[in-house]
C-alpha cells in the first residue's frame, strides 16, 4: 500500500480494565433508534400516558402509608375492634369461656394477628403503588450496584444506555454454548475446527483484542463470498493467529483511546441524553453514538471556541474511523491545524505537515487524477469557489464570482495544464502554473515549443484559445494567478507534488522515493492527518481546506471499491463551503462516504449557503453558546411538532351572595389582591422543537443538541445530550 511509513510497535490488546473480550462479544446489542448506543442497551417500555410524576407518586405513597399506620395503630390499641370479629367467628366459644382451652385461643389469636398484619400492609403497599416505586427507583439502583463498570478498548459494559422503567435486555449468548461468538461458530460450521481452536485460544489467552476480532471476521466475510480462498484463510490463521490479516502498517490498535468504542457495531459513544421531558421518550437516559451509517449522511458541528467541538465530537469520530481502518472497513483523512488535538502521529499512516520542512509526506495538488479537465475543475473550485461577485478590472468591468465564473476559471486552467501534461507527462507545479497564469512570455513560449515538439495539435489549439481569452476584459487568469500565489511561498517550497515517483515539482525540497499523497489513495484503509499552516498562512489554509474538500468529494464518488467507508474530517471548515461543494456533499450518501465539518459559527459560511449547508447534512450537532442567529437556522431545519398547551385565565370573582362578596372585599382591602376564578383551556398547537432562543440560552455548558439521520432515511428528533459520557 502506498505511503505507509514504518510504525512503532503497538500494544497487543486493549487496556485490561473492563470486560474480557469474550464478555464483550457476548454482550447483547439489540436494534435501536438512530444514534442510540446499542452495547447492552435496554429499550424503554411503551410510553404510558397515565404515568404519574415523581412528586405525585412519592407524595401519594407517603400519604397512603401515614394513613395506613394511623388505622393500624387504632386497630392495635382497641379503638377499632371490627378486625377481631373474624377470629370470634371461626374459633369455638369454649376456647373463650372460663376453664376453656385458653392456650389454643392465644395461639389462634397470634396466627390471626400475623395474617391480618400481612394482608393489611400488603393492601397499603398496593394502594401506595409500591410495585411502580420498586420498578422506577429501587431496582435500577440495585442493578447499578451489582453491575460491573468498565472502560477501555472493548467499550465497557457501563454503557448500557439504561434508565428507569426498563425491562431486561435481550439475553447474551451463554458462555461455551454453540452460539458463543468467542468460540468462532462460523468457522466450526464449515469444518474449520483447527482455525477456530487457534482463535479461541487467542481470545482466552489474552492475545486478541477487539480490533483483531473484527478484522479477522471481516476477512472471513470476504472468504464466504469466494470459498476458493478458504485454504489461504485457514493457513493465515493457523500461522499468525490473532495477527492474521493485519493492517499494512502492522498496527493492531491505537496507542491511546480517548473515547468508548464498540467495533462490532462500528459505534463510538458521543454522550448521554438526560432523562428529562425535553428529550424524546425513547432517548431519555440512553447513550448517544455515531457510526458510519450516520456519518454517510455527513455531519455539521457548530459551537464557539472552547465549547468542545474537537475534544468531545471531532476527536472521537476520527479515533473511531482510525480503529475501523485497522479492521479494513474505513479510510479517514483528518484535517486541522498543528496541535489541534486530533491524535498522536503514531495513530496515523500518513502525517502531512504543510509548510514544515520536516514533513515526511507531500500533498498532490491535483488529487492524483490523470484527467486535465477534472484536475482543472477541482483546482478552480479551491481557488475561486468562494470569490464574491464584484468588479475585478478597471472600472469594474468583468465582475467575477459565482458558479458560472468558476466554470470559466476551470476552462482557463484546463487550457494550460492540459497542454503542459501533453508536453511533459505531468501537470505543472505551483511555480510553473503561476507563471503560465500570469502570462509570462518566456513560460508560454517554452510550453508552446514543447507542444510543437510533441506534435500535439490539440494542445496548441488550447494554448491559442488561452491567449485569445487573456486579452479580453474580466479574464480569470489574473485572479487565478493571485490565488495560486498564496501557495507559491518559500514555506511551501517542495510541497504540492504533481505525481510521479521521486519528483514533487517544487523547489528546494524533495520527498525521496515516496510520491505525494493523493485522495485517490483512499481505495485503501488509510489513516491520514493533514496539518494546515494556520499560523502566518490563514488564507492559504482556507484555500487548501477547500482544495481537500473538492478533491475528496470528486474522488469518493468515483471510487471503484466502495466497501470501505471514506470520511473527510475538517476540524475548521471556515470559508470552505461553496455552492458546488454543498451539492457534492449531498451526493456522498450513495458513495459510502461522508464529511464532518466543524464551525465556530454559521457566519463562517456565506449567507446564501447557510440554510443549504444545514440541509445538506443528515447529522447536526449544536453545542452550547451559539448565537440566536445560528439557532434560527437550526430551528427552521428541525421544524415544528404538535404539543398540548394549557392557557390559564384569571377573572374577577363576583359569585355568591352579599356576605361572600363582603368577605372578599375585606380580604382585598387588607391583602391588595382581588379574588379571582381560574379557567384552563387545553389546546393542541404547533411549536418549534428547539427555538432559536432555547438553543442560544438553554443548552447547558458541556451539552449539545444532536439530530442524526441514517442513509436509509431514518431520522432522530433533536436530542439534548451531555457530551463525553
Amino acid at each position: 500500500m502506498p505511503l505507509t511509513p514504518p510504525a512503532p510497535p503497538m500494544p497487543r490488546q486493549a487496556p485490561s480494565a473492563g470486560p474480557s473480550l469474550g464478555e464483550w462479544l457476548r454482550a447483547p446489542r439489540p436494534e435501536a433508534d438512530p444514534g442510540i448506543w446499542r452495547y447492552g442497551h435496554r429499550p424503554r417500555p411503551p410510553e404510558d400516558p397515565d404515568r404519574l410524576g415523581d412528586r405525585q407518586l412519592l407524595g401519594g405513597a407517603a400519604l397512603v402509608m401515614l394513613c395506613g399506620l394511623l388505622v393500624w395503630s387504632l386497630c392495635w390499641n382497641g379503638y377499632i375492634d371490627f378486625w377481631v370479629k373474624p377470629l370470634e367467628w371461626f374459633t369455638p366459644d369454649s376456647w373463650r369461656e372460663l376453664g376453656g382451652d385458653h392456650e389454643a385461643f392465644v395461639r389462634a389469636a397470634k396466627i390471626y394477628e400475623y395474617l391480618f398484619t400481612i394482608v393489611f400492609f400488603s393492601a397499603v403497599v398496593w394502594m401506595a403503588r409500591g410495585g411502580e416505586i420498586w420498578r422506577r427507583y429501587v431496582r435500577p439502583r440495585l442493578r447499578g450496584q451489582g453491575g460491573q463498570g468498565g472502560q477501555g478498548g472493548q467499550g465497557g459494559p457501563e454503557g448500557t444506555g439504561g434508565g428507569a422503567d426498563r425491562p431486561a435486555g435481550p439475553a447474551a449468548a451463554p458462555p461455551g454454548g454453540p452460539a458463543d461468538p468467542a468460540l468462532w461458530p462460523q468457522l466450526r460450521a464449515v469444518g474449520e475446527h483447527a482455525a477456530a481452536d487457534r482463535l479461541t485460544a487467542e481470545i482466552h489467552g489474552g492475545g486478541m483484542n477487539d480490533v483483531d476480532y473484527v478484522r479477522i471476521d471481516r476477512a472471513w466475510q470476504a472468504v464466504r463470498a469466494r470459498y476458493e480462498q478458504l485454504p489461504a484463510f485457514t493457513e493465515a490463521v493457523l500461522d499468525r493467529g490473532a495477527a492474521a490479516f493485519a493492517h499494512p502498517s502492522g498496527d493492531r490498535d491505537l496507542p491511546v483511546r480517548a473515547a468508548r468504542h464498540d467495533l462490532l457495531t462500528g459505534q463510538v459513544r458521543l454522550g448521554a441524553a438526560p432523562d428529562e421531558e425535553r428529550n424524546p421518550y425513547a432517548y431519555r437516559g440512553a447513550r448517544l453514538a455515531l457510526e458510519p451509517a450516520l456519518l454517510s449522511t455527513s455531519m455539521l458541528v457548530v459551537g464557539p471556541s472552547a465549547a468542545g467541538k474537537t475534544s468531545r465530537v471531532v476527536r472521537p469520530v476520527v479515533e473511531s474511523l482510525a480503529l475501523q481502518a485497522l479492521t479494513g472497513r474505513a479510510a479517514v483523512v483528518a484535517v486541522g491545524t498543528a496541535g489541534a488535538g486530533l491524535g498522536p502521529d503514531e495513530a496515523y499512516d500518513v502525517v502531512i505537515r504543510l509548510g514544515d520542512p520536516g514533513s515526511a509526506h507531500d500533498l498532490d495538488l491535483y488529487g492524483g487524477t490523470d484527467d486535465p479537465d477534472e484536475a482543472a475543475a477541482v483546482l478552480a473550485e479551491a481557488l475561486v469557489g468562494d470569490a464574491p461577485g464584484g468588479p475585478v478590472g478597471p472600472g469594474g468591468a468583468g465582475g467575477f464570482g459565482g458558479e458560472a465564473d468558476t466554470r470559466r476559471a476551470a476552462t482557463a486552467l484546463a487550457q494550460l495544464i492540459g497542454p503542459h501534461r501533453a508536453a511533459h507527462g505531468r501537470f505543472p507545479s505551483v511555480p510553473e502554473l503561476r507563471e503560465l497564469l500570469d502570462g509570462v512570455p518566456v513560460a508560454l513560449a517554452a510550453l508552446r515549443q514543447a507542444c510543437e515538439a510533441a506534435g500535439d495539435g490539440a494542445a496548441l489549439r488550447e494554448l491559442d484559445a488561452r491567449e485569445r481569452q487573456s486579452e479580453r476584459p474580466g479574464d480569470p487568469g489574473p485572479l487565478l494567478a493571485d490565488r495560486i500565489a498564496l501557495l507559491d511561498r518559500p514555506a511551501f517550497a517542495g510541497f504540492f507534488g504533481t505525481g510521479g515517483i521521486g519528483g514533487t515539482g517544487g523547489r528546494g525540497r524533495t520527498s525521496g522515493a515516496t510520491r505525494p499523497f493523493a485522495m485517490r489513495d483512499l481505495a485503501h484503509p488509510l489513516r491520514v492527518r493533514i496539518d494546515l499552516p494556520e499560523r502566518g498562512h490563514a488564507e492559504a489554509s482556507r484555500l487548501l481546506a477547500r482544495l481537500l474538500l473538492a478533491q475528496f468529494t470528486a474522488c469518493a464518488r468515483d471510487r471503484d471499491e466502495r466497501s470501505l467507508f471514506a470520511c473527510l474530517v475538517l476540524d475548521d471548515a471556515a470559508h470552505t463551503l461553496t455552492p458546488a461543494s454543498v451539492r457534492a456533499v449531498q451526493r456522498l450518501r450513495t458513495a459510502n462516504a461522508g464529511v464532518v465539518l466543524a464551525l465556530r459559527s454559521l457566519d463562517e459560511v456565506p449567507e446564501p449557503l447557510r440554510a443549504a449547508a444545514v440541509g445538506a447534512v443528515g447529522c447536526r450537532v449544536v453545542l452550547s453558546g451559539v448565537s440566536t442567529w445560528d439557532g434560527e437556522v437550526f430551528a427552521q431545519a428541525w421544524g415544528r411538532e404538535w404539543v398540548k398547551t394549557e392557557d390559564v385565565t384569571h377573572n374577577p370573582d363576583f359569585s355568591g351572595g352579599a356576605l361572600r362578596r363582603a368577605l372578599r372585599g375585606i380580604r382585598a382591602l387588607f391583602t391588595g389582591v382581588r379574588a379571582t376564578t381560574r379557567s384552563v383551556t387545553v389546546r393542541t398547537v404547533q411549536r418549534e422543537r428547539w427555538s432559536a432562543s432555547d438553543l442560544a440560552h438553554k443548552v447547558p455548558p458541556g451539552h449539545a443538541v444532536v439530530s442524526l439521520t441514517t442513509v436509509r432515511g431514518e431520522a432522530s428528533p433533536p436530542v439534548l445530550a451531555r457530551l463525553g459520557e
